[in-house]
């Protein structure tokens, strides 16, 4: 037990936090021992007294039911821990909460927008991950349901893969919310300062790396565990043309072959 403690400590802070989470809340809604009402997300909530505001949070950590248990969860976990650890665009960990608070911000504005009224945004959130992840993998080739692509197609193919499973067209619409906020965070801090001219409008603002430092402070040194990452430059700073993977083609793909029709998986490339 320790020993499996010990491993577990081991692995990225932020992605075993929130993927340990996902899936124990997900496994007590399964299971009947936790109520759904208490973790999906509706505006009515938001505007009673108190305000739920934990709905913000939790709403993008409910998995599927069934086998999407496992698979959300497996697919929330390695996505999260490419950004976490070896991204250039990530090199501190303000800059990746900064980056999930705006992509899950963005995913929340769009369902209000669009009218569509999901309640769960896992699947948006993942799709945004990987949208993000396989932009730093330009000429890097995977394998999805046999057919070699552009790691950078892969997220085209997720959204696709929807079409093949009942009731697979809504979660298709969930996954293009989050297909705009990613290519909305991709297009503000590096697309349109790179290229347009402009300005990075998305830096890490300074009191949210002041509050992760006096919060890292406090914990750090009490629960160990907590993975190095690289020393560093604020968000959208000159170090986003690196690849997360090798960039030789890789003709094995990112998954186990009974894997290779459920969605990304390991490190592409």
């Amino acid at each position: 037990m320790d020993v499996a403690l010990e491993n577990f400590m081991r692995l990225p802070p932020m992605s075993r936090t929130i993927a340990t989470f996902t899936f124990v809340v997900s496994a007590g809604v399964v299971l009947g021992m936790l109520p759904a009402k208490y973790f999906i997300f509706h505006p009515f909530y938001l505007f009673r007294f108190p305000p739920q505001i934990w709905r913000l949070a939790t709403s993008f950590l409910v998995t599927s039911p069934g086998i999407g248990l496992l698979f959300d969860t497996y697919f929330l976990y390695t996505y999260l821990c490419q950004l976490e650890v070896g991204n250039p665009r990530f090199p501190r960990k303000e800059d990746l909460i900064w980056y999930l608070l705006f992509v899950c911000g963005t995913i929340l504005v769009t369902n209000h927008l669009t009218g569509f009224g999901f309640m769960t945004f896992l699947p948006a959130l993942i799709l945004a991950m990987a949208y993000t992840v396989t932009q730093e993998q330009s000429g890097a080739n995977v394998n999805y349901m046999f057919i070699t692509m552009p790691a950078q197609m892969m997220p085209y193919a997720m959204l696709a893969i929807n079409l093949l499973f009942p009731g697979g067209a809504m979660n298709l619409l969930l996954q293009l919310h989050g297909l705009f906020a990613g290519h909305l965070f991709d297009f503000l801090t590096k697309t349109w300062p790179n290229y347009g001219g402009g300005r990075n409008v998305l830096s890490t603002p300074a009191v949210l790396s002041r509050l992760v430092q006096s919060a890292g402070s406090v914990f750090e040194g009490r629960f160990g565990g907590l993975a190095p990452r690289p020393g560093g430059q604020r968000l959208g700073g000159g170090a986003s043309g690196g690849a997360v993977g090798p960039s030789a083609n890789h003709s094995g793909g990112p998954l186990p072959d009974s894997w290779r029709t459920r969605g990304a998986g390991q490190r592409l490339g």
